[in-house]
């Protein structure tokens, strides 16, 4: 396989863990993931959801980088929104000084949280509006070209931290293309528009000084086990952990009444968000990684392992590792 692979960590805090726990199996995950040839990863800012505790992303960042020495790691993304430029070139350019070469920061515009918890963050619904300029400005304080006069990120100020623009519409796929940067589509759980926002970016890429050719990063669903019937069962286990998430509010669904809502509509919905799932032995999931990428026109694949407990998570992502042939750099 050509195709370089990454990994989207959650920060998943499991049943019965602590967000201490989640950061613990965060470290393990990259260090493993280093030695088994993972290009990068990157941790998603959420707010005000119990399972997920990557909501300080570039705190969880810096702890992982220090316990770990060559992998890649950065946002995926950076809800620019719900911050100043000038907030997000200082942590990034710190991150950068710290670590020289191995930070990424991708940018989504998304809230990452309710209406509730967005008014929490003090932003305002109109706040992504601004998104196009707020990425303008935040590339100007990384490359020590401030939009600002007066200005500068320290640190931050030409360490040229390379930007993503995240997306799961045109409207990322525009942006990125425009400003001449990479494209990383959320197609592991909104893949509707992913051929046409892939099709878009790459008809209209315009070269830029961080990007000359367009670099799609595609997201992917990842459970491997030693056999078919293991990995289905634990992808049912993972749509039904889905159908509490989404729908719970609050309560917790038995297996059995979490299959009677994923045969309803909104189960279906449910279902739809997980279209693009790799799950079976090494083989069948690196086969299935192939021909998605092929259909997503990717570059790079990130994968997001859905495997419920941390030792079906960890031995997906190293079954899936040694039979692709990745190796370290």
């Amino acid at each position: 396989m050509t195709v370089p692979l990454s990994i989207l960590d959650l920060a998943h805090i499991g049943e019965g863990e602590t967000a201490g726990d989640s950061f613990r199996a965060s470290v393990t995950l990259a260090q493993r993931a280093e030695a088994w040839g993972y290009r990068r990863i990157w941790y998603a800012e959420h707010h005000n959801m119990p399972s997920i505790a990557s909501s300080a992303t570039s705190v969880l960042i810096a702890h992982v980088a220090a316990h770990t020495q060559t992998i890649r790691l950065g946002a995926g993304g950076v809800m620019l929104p719900n911050h100043s430029p000038l907030t997000i070139a200082e942590q990034f350019g710190t991150l950068e000084t710290l670590h020289p070469g191995r930070i990424d920061l991708g940018l989504g515009r998304a809230p990452g949280s309710d209406q509730q918890t967005m008014r929490a963050l003090r932003r305002t619904p109109a706040a992504a509006d601004g998104f196009p300029q707020d990425v303008l400005e935040l590339q100007g304080y990384l490359t020590g070209e401030s939009r600002i006069p007066g200005v500068d990120a320290t640190p931050g100020k030409g360490t040229d931290v390379p930007l993503y623009i995240l997306g799961s519409s045109l409207f990322g796929a525009k942006l990125a293309a425009a400003l001449g940067l990479p494209y990383a589509f959320a197609s592991h759980f909104a893949p509707d528009a992913l051929e046409e926002a892939v099709e878009v970016y790459r008809r209209e890429f315009t070269p830029s000084a961080q990007l000359r050719e367009p670099y799609v990063i595609a997201g992917v669903n990842v459970i491997a086990a030693d056999t078919s019937e293991e990995a289905q069962e634990q992808f049912l286990e993972a749509k039904r952990r889905r159908v509490n998430l989404f729908l719970g509010r609050g309560r917790a669904f038995t297996p059995e009444e979490a299959d009677l809502v994923l045969a309803s509509p909104a189960g279906r919905q449910i279902l739809q968000m997980a279209r693009y799932s790799a799950v079976g032995t090494p083989v069948e999931v690196t086969e299935y990684l192939g021909r998605f990428a092929e259909h997503a026109r990717a570059d790079e694949l990130i994968v997001v392992s859905a495997a419920p407990g941390r030792e079906a998570w960890l031995r997906s992502l190293e079954l899936l590792a040694k039979e692709y042939g990745l190796a370290p750099a």
